[in-house]
């Protein structure tokens, strides 16, 4: 065979790769969003509500002792981390 045949054949093939993956993925993408139409919530949403997110309510908030003990906690993890290290 000659290197045109050669160039010719690797074309040809690299072509029917290309557009075998292109169908394959275009058949996921497909499924995938049916799919997720099948599988969405039946609940549906109220437009004319908004929810401000911005500022969490006092029942989402943590309690300042947490925090304090959160932050104590922190610190003697990294001052025994850091020490053991040296």
């Amino acid at each position: 065979m000659d290197i045109t045949a050669l160039l010719a054949q690797a074309a040809n093939l690299m072509l029917t790769g290309m557009v075998g993956v292109f169908v394959f993925l275009s058949i996921l993408i497909i499924a995938v969003k049916g799919l997720s139409k099948f599988a969405a919530p039946d609940e549906p949403t109220q437009p004319g509500r908004r929810i401000n997110k911005s500022k969490p309510s006092d029942a989402e908030q943590v309690p300042g002792e947490h925090l304090a003990a959160i932050s104590a906690a922190i610190s003697q993890y990294r001052n025994q981390h850091f020490q053991s290290e040296k």
